[in-house]
């Protein structure tokens, strides 16, 4: 440490090492430990496992580093806009001469007036359908066009465009400039995207590439550098686009209303330039495979050809064959009925012997079976015959018209009648009865 002092009251020279020293000493006893309400601006997480933002409000806004031992202990994960309470010290970062706050413990204050304003139209818009998964279209596969809004000067175009044209060099790229932040940048994007918007529904014309597909892309930042694509209009305009948009904006992390707005959100700006251009070795690639297949099918249909012809010019070629084919089918198809017309006159045959051999037998049963029937017949009118109850003593009256008495109704007194006993008849008077 080198000092220089003149006289008494001589002005003090002070090496710069030891004035940052000698003022971070004074900040330490003049505040530490300190106390701070603010919004996280900035969060970064190192490989190392410190973290590293910066705490702001309107007035005023400090660097910050949280070491790891202090980042391991928090409760949640911190984000751009949150409100929070921190405690530690408060000093000078001796090599670049910054005032930094050194954290020691970190807690949730509640959200930060940007990310609850965030909050506030995400669920508004979200209410009205506008994120709705339904309406979101599906990337072309080949566009004939894109269309791309971003700011000239952003590393974002410089990575979009590297990697179209190293992978789809043959798609033209519309580009319309517009910046993509600060308070003019929300008007900007809408005015490009609304001349995009105009070219797309335009009929095609010659020189002017047809767009279908449109890019809204933004490097990466805090939550106030990317304000501008968390516009309300903004995200209207972004859901009437007529043909299939894609937003990448910030990094993985981030996210932004127009992101929920377009019908694909891309993790970065470079990724959005992948997934509008399949890589041309891929289509190179398909088109190889389709003419492979094509090529086999036609070797194929040309092979059965070349068969079918073969076995017809061979047929050509010998017609006896063919004839002596028929002739031989002809043959044994003759040979086949012989057989089974002879087998079928031998089972007659057989069949007529022994019918011929069981005919008299059966004849002489059957006669024998009719005559036991008939005499059983005559057996039973035999029985019923009435001269077999006229000889037991009974007697049968008939009027003399042969009307049979069966009641003394027909017989009142002094009528005549008639009686048949078993070996006669006799002539009878009805008389009245006799009183005893």
């Amino acid at each position: 440490m080198f000092e220089r002092a003149q006289a008494t009251g001589a002005e003090r020279i002070w090496e710069v090492g030891a004035l940052c020293h000698a003022v971070g000493d004074a900040l330490a006893a003049r505040f530490n430990p300190v106390a701070v309400r603010g919004e996280i601006s900035g969060f970064s997480r190192a490989s190392s496992g410190h973290c590293y933002f910066s705490i702001k409000d309107a007035g005023g806004q400090i660097r910050c580093a949280m070491f790891r031992r202090a980042a391991s202990l928090l409760d949640f994960a911190p984000r751009d806009g949150d409100s929070v309470e921190l405690r530690g010290r408060l000093g000078v970062y001796e090599q670049r001469g910054d005032l930094q706050l050194v954290v020691e413990h970190l807690q949730r204050a509640g959200q930060g007036a940007l990310f609850e304003q965030f909050l506030r139209l995400k669920a508004r818009l979200e209410s009205e359908g506008l994120f709705e998964a339904a309406r979101k279209r599906a990337l072309p596969l080949a566009p004939r066009g894109i269309g791309l809004v971003t700011s000239p000067g952003a590393a974002a175009l410089h990575d979009v465009v590297t990697t179209l044209q190293r992978r789809v060099p043959h798609i033209p790229v519309l580009l319309v400039p517009a910046p993509v932040q600060g308070a003019q940048a929300p008007a900007a994007l809408v005015r490009a995207l609304e001349q995009l918007y105009a070219l797309a529904k335009a009929p095609p014309e010659i020189g002017v590439p047809p767009i279908d597909v449109i890019v809204l892309v933004r490097g990466g930042g805090s939550l106030e550098d990317l304000w501008a694509f968390n516009d309300e209009t903004l995200a209207r305009t972004v859901v009437q686009s007529p043909v299939p948009l894609i937003c990448g904006v910030g990094h993985e992390t981030d996210f932004s209303i127009a992101d929920f707005c377009a019908d694909l959100r891309a993790a970065t700006p470079t990724a959005a330039a992948e997934l509008v251009s399949a890589p041309r070795e891929t289509w190179l690639a398909a088109l190889q495979l389709l003419e492979q297949r094509l090529t086999d099918g036609v070797e194929r249909q040309l092979d059965q050809r070349r068969l079918r012809l073969d076995q017809a010019g061979a047929r050509l070629g010998r017609p006896s064959l063919l004839a002596q084919r028929e002739q031989l089918a002809l043959a044994g198809l003759a040979q086949r009925l012989g057989q089974a017309l002879l087998l079928n006159s031998e089972r007659h045959a057989l069949m007529y012997k022994a019918l011929e051999a069981d005919f008299p037998q059966k004849v002489k049963t059957a006669l024998a079976a009719q005559r036991q029937r008939m005499e059983t017949a005559a057996l039973r009118l035999q029985l019923l015959d009435p001269a077999l109850v006229l000889q037991r003593g009974y007697a049968l009256l008939q009027t003399p018209a042969g009307e049979l008495v069966r009641s003394v109704r027909q017989a009142p007194p002094a009528t005549a009648l008639r009686a048949r006993l078993a070996d006669g008849e006799i002539e009878l008077t009805v008389v009245p009865p006799r009183l005893l």
